[in-house]
């Protein structure tokens, strides 16, 4: 199993970017798809997840209106839009693949980086 994020990169407070992650070596339309981010000294956090389908996406609340996770089965590509973007964004970006229906099997990313600095 291989899943590459990309995207990542600086960017001034108030900008855009788009990460995407590429999944491969699994039934992708099968797995629910998260977005989490960790900052030096912090937890790692969830942000943003969508379903297997793509028919339900959910937020954490610091970022709800500003970002939208979306999803395209045929590419095995997930994608997270940010904009508007604050420092406080700053972090590694992860993308977690969670089998529908069993907890238990996810697989993880490498990260990419996103920092918000003028």
């Amino acid at each position: 199993v291989q899943i590459v994020e990309s995207g990542g990169g600086l960017v001034q407070p108030g900008g855009s970017l788009r990460l995407s992650c590429v999944v491969s070596g699994i039934t992708f339309s099968l797995y629910n798809m998260n977005w989490y981010r960790q900052a030096p000294g912090n937890q790692r956090e969830l942000v943003a997840g969508i379903s297997s389908s793509g028919g339900t996406t959910t937020y954490t609340d610091s970022v709800k209106g500003r970002f939208t996770t979306s999803r395209d089965n045929a590419k095995n590509t997930v994608y997270l839009q940010m904009n508007s973007l604050k420092p406080e964004d700053t972090a590694v970006y992860y993308c977690r693949a969670n089998l529908r229906g069993d907890s238990r099997i996810n697989y993880w990313g490498q990260g990419t980086q996103v920092t918000v600095s003028s």
